[in-house]
């Protein structure tokens, strides 16, 4: 049935444009009867601006191609209209941290309907001040350093065991699903308190992945809640989930499993004092941002590493090595420290293949900067994949070079903590709180997969990142193992 309206997409999409055009019209009037100094730009198509340009470019291998052409007319700070309202979108590395670092001051997070309706207005990706402050806090203190030393390095390793185990000598896979599936299986049984989703067999987990596929993919759709729209079926998936949540956390308060302190549920439930539809929204909001930035980053890696086998070569010695040094025994956080080349290819993975292209903010009062006044109201949209695939940043930015993260001249860049130019993870107070987690399960998913399997790519693909970041083909390889 959703293929149906394939073909009717974009119309779909400028029926959108003009509804928001509408109802957005008066505020864009008294806006612009004070004359303000916005960056250069232009208005593209009457009542859609240069919305269609916008999404033909995010939707292709290569996000910032629109931004780029942008650039080279306007700067690197320039406006531009953009699903029914005037925009300004940064390509400059320094307006971009100055964006992000004034978070909740003069910028707030701005997100389209379907994303807002999806994660839910509990989740602490959409909240506002101080309430985000809080979840962003809880969320932190889940994932600090010391917490994965001790309570997630050995779960991971037996997930990832159980998972890739699945997988015989001379199997056709999806790798795209199979990421998907690894990072739900660690999602349900260990982040989310000791089987909180009670997701347990093969069949269930299963049902779990395909619910956060359809979530995922209905983030950025038309908002049309009519059967067949790409929306209505990721609200119907979210239903499901939220279920679910809501009934392993009654069952859980019944049984008197939640003493003050016992992981996620526990503090959200008794220390926080958190309602219920706060709880299953913090946790969709988890399961939302791991599963976009894991799983995917997973499957880009191995999708980068196939067509650099330098690279592979490389990755693959350094993994060999801490297997004979481990002799079979589970790895150690001395060992996943000394994955010095693993971590130069995550951080190219990451630079090349990022799945936070871009934010969306909005001015929460008139923003100086420079010589430019930007309105209250007005969209604000840092762009960093234009910074991660500057030629003036990265010598052959179009390149996977896991190597140029050896360049002492690329240290400072590396700080993708606060670099303005690498922010994978984002900065300010919407840094991602996942981050080592992320990173610790990338590398090691990537220890487990080379070290058992070598695969044959059996079909072309490339990468897209609309509606949500994939390979189009879902990487269709054949296993062998080692």
């Amino acid at each position: 049935m959703r293929e149906i309206f394939s073909g009717v997409w974009p119309y779909m999409i400028a029926v959108l444009f003009f509804i928001a055009f509408l109802t957005r019209l008066y505020r864009n009037k008294n806006v612009e009867k004070t004359i303000y100094r916005l960056p250069p730009g232009r208005r593209g198509w009457p009542l859609i601006g240069d919305s269609f340009n916008w999404y033909n470019a995010v939707a292709s291998s290569h996000p910032p191609r629109f931004v780029e052409e942008q650039v080279k007319r306007f700067g690197k700070i320039f406006s531009c209209s953009l699903f029914g309202k005037w925009a300004v979108v940064s390509a400059d590395p320094n307006f971009n941290r100055f964006i992000m670092q004034n978070e909740g001051k003069l910028f707030q997070s701005s997100y389209p309907k379907s994303f807002r309706d999806l994660v839910g207005k509990n989740g602490v990706i959409t909240v506002q001040g101080e309430q985000q402050r809080k979840l962003h806090a809880i969320a932190s203190n889940m994932m600090r350093l010391d917490k994965l030393k001790f309570n997630f390095l050995k779960d991971i390793q037996m997930v990832m065991l159980q998972t890739l185990s699945n997988l015989h000598n001379n199997q056709v896979i999806f790798l795209q699903d199979v990421c998907r599936k690894a990072r739900n299986i660690y999602v349900a049984i260990n982040l989310m308190v000791n089987q909180l989703l009670g997701v347990t067999s093969d069949s269930e987990v299963n049902e779990m992945a395909q619910l956060f596929s359809d979530f995922v993919d209905g983030c950025l759709s038309v908002p049309i809640n009519i059967q067949g729209f790409t929306y209505h079926t990721a609200m119907k998936a979210r239903e499901k989930i939220i279920r679910k949540i809501n009934k392993t956390t009654e069952e859980h308060r019944q049984e008197g499993a939640l003493p003050v302190g016992s992981g996620v549920l526990g503090r959200l439930v008794e220390e926080e004092s958190l309602p219920d539809d706060a709880v299953a929204d913090f946790i969709i909001n988890l399961l939302f941002a791991g599963n976009e930035t894991t799983a995917k980053t997973m499957l880009f890696s191995v999708y980068f590493l196939t067509h650099c086998p330098r690279a592979m070569n490389q990755l693959r010695d350094e993994q060999e090595s801490l297997r004979s040094k481990c002799n079979g025994e589970e790895l150690t956080w001395q060992d996943y420290k000394a994955m010095s080349f693993t971590q130069c290819v995550i951080d190219e993975t990451l630079r090349l293949g990022g799945i936070a292209i871009w934010l969306l903010r909005e001015a929460k009062e008139d923003v100086t900067y420079q010589d430019f006044v930007i309105p209250k109201g007005c969209s604000v949209v840092p762009f960093l994949s234009a910074i991660h695939l500057d030629e003036n940043v990265y010598e052959g930015a179009l390149t996977f070079n896991p190597w140029r993260w050896m360049n002492p001249q690329n240290e400072e860049k590396r700080n993708w903590r606060n670099s303005p130019f690498y922010a994978p993870f984002g900065g300010g107070a919407r840094f991602c709180p996942g981050a080592e987690l992320a990173r610790l399960q990338i590398a090691l998913f990537l220890h487990m997969f080379v070290t058992k399997y070598r695969w044959t790519q059996l079909k072309e693909d490339q990468m897209s990142f609309f509606p949500s970041a994939r390979l189009v083909n879902g990487f269709q390889i054949r296993l062998s193992r080692r």
